[in-house]
């Protein structure tokens, strides 16, 4: 029995590594690495709910965690209440589903131009074509960040996961992965010509810090939530557009039904994200010792929380390695749970349904070229670099 997030064998297809770890090792430890791993839907969703001891404060990354850096202070996603509470709490003040919604119909405008051109091709690269370029751009519309700046930025992000395969992520100062610098010109240049988007409004919203005093942003915080906002979405909803291509090339009956039924799109991009989720876990350093399965696990270790195994724990799903687009109650762990729950997980959803939708407007049949196809080299999401899809 061994399990690592490492290996490129157990990567391609870690469902059966997770069957056994549910039943057998439903508490992993892994020596070569030396963390941690929870397995069972029940047990990581208690996880993700308990904070006090399952902390942020060292990130949710297996490798920065096990560092010996500090995590730098201010930064959403590397810490826990009350600070996470109040840098949450604004940025879902600018970050708002009306905000969301108003960008529907330039990210659809954006996959009918990706689009349009590929209509007669036999085949082509939906990774290249779409999935690689428009959660950067859909970013980009929310920030207000023009067209120009935004390949260089994407890379720049992808840079940050990019692992050899087999081995970690190299970590280089945590600083340089939250500070945002590579930002910097382009939030001077807005904070001198400020528009409708999300940048403007990160610029220029008042609210009260920890301390009681009534401020706006610095502008190294500005820096560090334009670092989140547009890392966090890249990788992982590419990835998602990526699964639907190739789930549904798996699974046509479904995905003809999908295709006389757009009701089912919202359905189809959920049962996705379960079946294959694109961030397979997340990690926690454990604040104070965690006693499960008559072990204790020592405070200060890492511990990899496995939504990819608990998204088919048979104790909470029927059949759940079984794609079903008319599964009960689909929810799922991906976007996690809890105060961590991904604030973008909406926008995720919408710009994979467009994605799906225009798709099947043009192509309602299609099937995958496994020879070429080729997983993305990272340790924290799993999805396709290259996946051409054979259209009908």
């Amino acid at each position: 029995m061994y399990y690592d997030p490492y290996r490129v064998d157990i990567v391609e297809n870690p469902y059966p590594v997770y069957a056994r770890l549910r039943e057998e090792a439903p508490l992993y430890y892994n020596e070569k690495y030396d963390f941690w791993a929870l397995s069972r839907y029940a047990d990581v969703e208690k996880a993700l709910a308990n904070w006090e001891t399952f902390s942020n404060r060292r990130s949710d990354i297996l490798e920065l965690i096990k560092s010996d850096f500090d995590m730098p202070k201010g930064v959403m996603m590397f810490e826990d209440p009350p600070t996470h509470t109040m840098l949450r709490g604004l940025l879902s003040r600018v970050f708002t589903p009306r905000r969301m919604a108003a960008i529907e119909d330039q990210i659809r405008a954006y996959c009918v131009k990706c689009l349009d051109p590929l209509v007669g091709s036999a085949s082509f690269d939906i990774v290249a074509e779409l999935a690689a370029m428009m959660p950067m751009r859909v970013i980009g519309m929310l920030l207000g960040i023009p067209e120009e700046m935004q390949i260089e930025f994407r890379d720049h992000n992808d840079a940050n996961l990019r692992t050899k395969p087999g081995a970690p992520m190299k970590v280089a100062d945590p600083d340089a992965i939250a500070d945002g610098r590579i930002y910097a010109e382009y939030v001077d240049w807005r904070a001198k010509n400020p528009s409708d988007d999300l940048m403007t409004a990160l610029l220029n919203v008042e609210f009260e810090d920890e301390n009681g005093v009534r401020r706006k942003l610095t502008r190294d915080e500005v820096l560090h939530y334009t670092q989140v906002v547009a890392g966090a979405g890249n990788e992982t909803t590419g990835r998602l557009i990526g699964w639907l291509v190739k789930v549904l090339a798996e699974h046509p009956d479904q995905r003809r039904e999908v295709h006389q039924d757009r009701s089912l799109l919202g359905r189809t991009v959920d049962e996705t994200l379960r079946f294959e989720p694109t961030g397979p876990h997340v990690a926690r350093w454990l604040a104070k010792d965690y006693q499960v399965y008559g072990q204790t696990v020592p405070a200060g270790s890492a511990v990899l929380l496995l939504f990819g195994a608990a998204n088919r724990d048979p104790r909470r799903y029927p059949n759940p390695d079984q794609f079903d687009i008319h599964r009960p109650n689909i929810s799922h762990l991906t976007f996690g749970k809890g105060l961590h729950y991904c604030l973008g997980a909406n926008l995720a959803r919408l710009e994979g349904r467009v994605a799906l939708d225009e798709l099947l407007n043009r192509w309602p049949e299609w099937d995958i070229d496994y020879d070429t196809a080729k997983l993305a080299p990272t340790s924290t999401v799993r999805g396709w670099e290259r996946l051409r899809m054979v259209v009908r």
